[in-house]
């Protein structure tokens, strides 16, 4: 009985011996195949998410655009005065990441959060 275990064990360890350098060959073509692919092609996408939550009045977003080295793309977050700020911003090779910065609105503060500071601090 042991033969027979010895024997099955040393046919699998052929196998896999000869069968290992016959898997490296097929991961370093595809790794070098991977590598030419991702080289040689730019990138090119284009995407936009927003979110609105009605019971907090929360509201943003973010959409990209991107061709090659060529990226424009704005984001907007509906800050806790009541502004809406908006980022726009566009990256390429020449000037780097170049942002503009707006706000829409004038900011907005509860009234009795104010009184109920101002009494804790007296």
């Amino acid at each position: 009985m042991n033969s027979k275990v010895l024997i099955f064990l040393s046919c699998l360890a052929i196998v896999v011996v000869n069968a290992r350098p016959m898997a490296d060959a097929e991961e370093s073509e595809a790794s070098s195949s991977s590598e030419e692919s991702y080289e040689s092609s730019e990138a090119k996408y284009s995407f936009t998410w927003a979110v609105s939550d009605d019971s907090s009045s929360n509201e943003f977003g973010h959409q990209e655009t991107r061709d090659g080295d060529d990226t424009q793309g704005s984001y907007y977050v509906q800050l806790p005065d009541g502004r809406l700020q908006t980022v726009k911003y566009s990256v390429n090779d020449d000037s780097g990441y170049v942002a503009e910065v707006t706000y829409e609105g004038e900011a907005q503060f509860d009234s009795s959060e104010s009184e109920s500071d101002s009494d804790e601090s007296d």
